[in-house]
């Protein structure tokens, strides 16, 4: 089966490219294995307990990609600076994980598609 790999960088509610990642991942996992790399602030996208009263639910809607089997990782570094590394990891599902920069080179190097989602 051929691969898809997202990457984003934005926040969940500063653009819509959290939506549009998780229309594109669902649509393709009919043909594709589907990655996700979260970079930059988009480490905020599937942190648990948000409650937008406006947007879709981002973490609730990468939790669900990662349930259906779709690869989120994230950058550590990304992660550091916006305090998810130091605690543990409580403010992610278990299914996404902070890793390492490395698996976005070895994401994109396995894809037959990327998508980067930026501005």
């Amino acid at each position: 089966m051929k691969t898809l790999t997202l990457v984003l960088t934005d926040g969940p509610y500063i653009s819509e490219y959290a939506e549009m990642a998780y229309k594109i991942a669902s649509a393709a996992l009919k043909s594709y294995n589907v990655s996700i790399f979260l970079y930059m602030d988009a480490l905020h996208i599937p942190k648990i307990g948000q409650n937008p009263a406006l947007f879709a639910n981002a973490g609730k809607l990468f939790t669900e990609l990662a349930e259906r089997g779709v690869r989120i990782r994230a950058c550590p570094r990304c992660g550091s600076a916006r305090g998810y590394v130091s605690n543990g990891m409580q403010d992610y599902p278990g299914e996404i994980k902070i890793t390492s920069l490395y698996d976005l080179q070895e994401m994109i190097s396995c894809s037959d598609k990327v998508i980067p989602l930026t501005r």
